[in-house]
């Protein structure tokens, strides 16, 4: 992202981007986002915005920061939602204003976009209601909240409406015996004797510290019990920690932070450890132990790079939290605090690798690693996101998007147009675009900012990726690089979805064959015209892709000599014939 680009406009794909989810929304295929119908629209409540350039002062609206000797306090101020919208994947999605992220910097041009949560779980009937109110004195009545993936259900329905969880299921059944087992691993050393192909997982449970501690009547998406979900799944498949090495935990530097990140942020997370709880934005939270939370995230992040480069470990995952990849040069946002994936590509440059490749899956697009990298050609960023012509979070993210300088075209952007996205869009995308722009860059290592948040069931992304699809795409860039590989959780707030495909990725890692084979991917009309927008921008930066963009346009004219175009267009035959089922077309 520019400098100077537009600060971001729209909410975390419903962080929230919805308050309502429709009963297929998050399960079933979208069909098309063309149609001119939408369901009726509904008014949001939110918090007011209250501007405060350059000082932090206390939020009435939020109830403050609370610093640790009572004194209140603020980092940042809360979000307001004006109205709302469905998209075609039937989610909700609001307007706002925006919201300030507190850098201490005194440019309103940086602002940044955020949302209150209580948005996505509160509507009323009103068009428009702009009131002001207290969250924590929300009272809900008859409404349970899901526990595998937070969303609002009224008492009488025994099932999630969004992920079909049973009200009164157990998500983190096993984490007591990952606990157990975890307590006994023994940690890397400098001394130790890895056996070849080894991968290192980074994890420590003071990251589990980092959590929202105002009250508030709906719980928040970014919450520990996503780390416990993983950690609880990769032990009940037997993988951690008895199959993977351990990597100690630290805690980034100050000198480390500053090779990403101004000064003036690296200060302003730094001062959380003195608040009770503050927020960057409406929905960015920290509390005293969350500093300390997001330098031992980094500094995992950087020391698996590290082992990675070196050759002492062949690939390696990153179960941390708070996430990263929203966090840009001088702001937090996105629930991310510092920008893990930024801080582990200059640990592996440091390390000796001259070109690393960031792969960025998470469904939102990752701004902040984009704007850190826009201008460096020795770093090259690949983000698969949804965006909707700027309307899905964090509005950033455009196919034209292509980097600065000297790093024109190391920015590669693939932005969907609609909810719903799956497997094949995803396969698709990574044969025709991802894997033959890493083939002609051929980096040393490749970092994969592996949001969950695309998977089926999960209510932020409504996307329908599964764990077969994660375990494809994590095989295919095992081609990338010679295998040095780092993987690095994001986002993704549906713990049965982000445990299982986490567990099916550390799999391939492993050395375990993807869920399903190589062949070819058969995309949806939306993700195919996707794919050829960014094939036509990025010909004239990567030549490899213009063989590629030309055997597609041959197989768009075969599609239209064939079957002519009185009833499909030329995207919609030439998925046809990708699918190879030409005789189920009638003209």
């Amino acid at each position: 992202m520019a400098s100077d680009m537009r600060p971001p406009n729209s909410k975390k794909g419903g962080v929230p981007s919805h308050a309502r989810v429709s009963d297929q929304a998050c399960h079933d295929k979208f069909q098309s986002c063309d149609g001119d119908g939408k369901p009726s629209r509904a008014a949001v409540n939110g918090v007011s915005v209250k501007e405060n350039h350059g000082t932090c002062s206390s939020n009435p609206d939020h109830a403050g920061a609370v610093l640790v000797d009572g004194a209140k306090g603020s980092i940042a101020q809360s979000g307001h939602v004006d109205s709302a919208d469905y998209d075609c994947a039937g989610c909700l999605h609001g307007e706002n204003g925006s919201p300030m992220a507190c850098d201490l910097q005194q440019e309103s041009d940086r602002d940044q976009a955020g949302h209150t949560l209580d948005d996505l779980f509160f509507f009323d009937d009103e068009e428009e209601d702009d009131i002001d109110w207290e969250p924590s004195a929300r009272i809900v009545e008859n409404r349970w909240f899901c526990t595998n993936c937070t969303m609002p259900n009224m008492d009488e329905v025994t099932h999630c409406q969004n992920c079909n969880d049973h009200k009164g299921s157990e998500v983190l059944a096993g984490y007591d015996v990952f606990q157990a087992s975890f307590a006994q691993a023994a940690l890397i050393s400098a001394d130790t004797a890895l056996p070849p192909g080894s991968t290192a997982i980074g994890f420590d449970e003071q990251m589990l510290l980092h959590s929202e501690v105002e009250i508030k009547p709906n719980p928040h998406p970014e919450r520990p019990n996503r780390l416990r979900a993983i950690a609880a799944s990769l032990a009940a498949a037997g993988i951690f920690p008895s199959k993977c090495a351990l990597v100690p935990p630290r805690e980034i530097t100050k000198k480390e932070l500053l090779m990403v990140h101004t000064s003036d942020h690296v200060e302003s997370v730094e001062q959380t450890k003195n608040m009770l709880y503050s927020y960057f934005t409406s929905d960015t939270y920290a509390n005293k132990e969350s500093a300390r939370a997001a330098k031992l995230a980094a500094g995992l992040c950087a020391d698996l790079a590290s082992l990675i480069v070196s050759g002492r470990v062949n690939n390696g995952f990153a179960l941390v939290r708070p996430p990263g990849h929203h966090a840009g040069v001088k702001q937090a946002m996105g629930f991310c605090l510092h920008n893990n994936a930024a801080v582990a590509a200059l640990a592996a440059q440091k390390a000796g690798a001259k070109k690393v490749l960031i792969v960025d899956w998470d469904v939102h697009h990752g701004n902040g690693t984009q704007e850190i990298f826009e201008g460096n050609k020795s770093v090259l960023y690949i983000s698969l996101h949804r965006h909707e012509d700027g309307n899905f979070y964090p509005g950033t993210g455009a196919a034209h998007e292509v980097g600065v300088l000297d790093g024109q075209g190391f920015s590669v952007n693939i932005p969907w147009s609609c909810g719903g996205v799956g497997d094949d869009d995803y396969i698709f995308a990574f044969q025709h675009v991802v894997l033959p722009i890493a083939a002609e860059f051929a980096p040393d290592i490749t970092i994969v900012s592996a949001g969950f948040d695309a998977a089926r069931g999960d209510p932020l992304g409504c996307c329908d990726v599964t764990p077969a699809g994660y375990s494809q795409m994590t095989s295919m860039l095992t081609t990338c690089s010679e295998g040095r590989l780092l993987i690095i959780l994001e986002g993704g707030y549906n713990l049965r979805s982000i445990s299982s495909s986490a567990t099916e990725v550390v799999k391939v890692l492993l050395g375990d064959g993807p869920c399903y084979g190589k062949g070819a991917a058969a995309p949806s009309k939306e993700g195919m015209q996707t794919v050829l927008q960014v094939l036509e921008i990025q010909q004239q930066y990567w030549p490899v892709l213009v063989p590629i963009l030309a055997s597609l346009q041959a197989q768009q004219g075969l599609a239209l000599s064939k079957y002519g175009s009185r009833m499909f267009d030329l995207v919609d035959l030439t998925c046809i014939l990708l699918a190879g089922k030409p005789q189920t077309v009638n003209i």
